[in-house]
């Protein structure tokens, strides 16, 4: 495990492995986000009265995916290889995978299985980076947050349907 510097962070090099980790978190993340949004199907679901309006999920999701990208460059830059990283990519993994199952395959238990996996990773991916690095760590709060409210939603969602 290395120690990041203010001058590691602001190298050519860092800035390009940045730039790279922003625009695959948010590519990614807007082209499964455009391509299962929500239907019919969705519309025609029983939900609980806490149901957030569906504009919201975009800013939320955008903002999100920022932190997350950001967390994921330090991390990668303090350790590639390291148990930080393999949280990191796990979520990350499980994160994209959870709309498709959601919204195109409409498996609302097995979407709550894997929402509960990335709470788990995300909340592991905190404690790992809380003594190596509090930024990265501190980055996934406002996302465990998120996660863990739409973890009760969709749970919610499955139990009423």
């Amino acid at each position: 495990m290395s120690t990041l510097t203010a001058s590691d962070l602001r190298s050519p090099r860092s800035l390009v492995v940045l730039a790279v980790f922003l625009a695959v978190v948010i590519g990614v993340g807007a082209l499964i986000g455009t391509t299962t949004a929500p239907g019919e199907w969705y519309a025609s679901l029983n939900k609980p009265p806490f149901n957030p309006p569906n504009w919201l999920f975009g800013p939320v999701w955008s903002i999100l995916y920022v932190l997350i990208a950001i967390a994921g460059w330090r991390t990668f830059l303090a350790d590639r290889a390291g148990a930080g990283m393999k949280l990191w990519y796990g979520q990350m993994i499980l994160n994209w995978a959870w709309s498709p199952v959601w919204f195109s395959l409409h498996l609302l238990w097995p979407a709550f299985a894997v929402i509960l996996v990335i709470f788990v990773l995300i909340v592991a991916f905190i404690i790992e980076r809380w003594n190596r690095d509090r930024l990265s760590a501190s980055l996934f709060i406002p996302y465990a947050a998120w996660v863990g409210f739409a973890s009760v939603l969709n749970f919610s969602v499955a139990l009423l349907n």
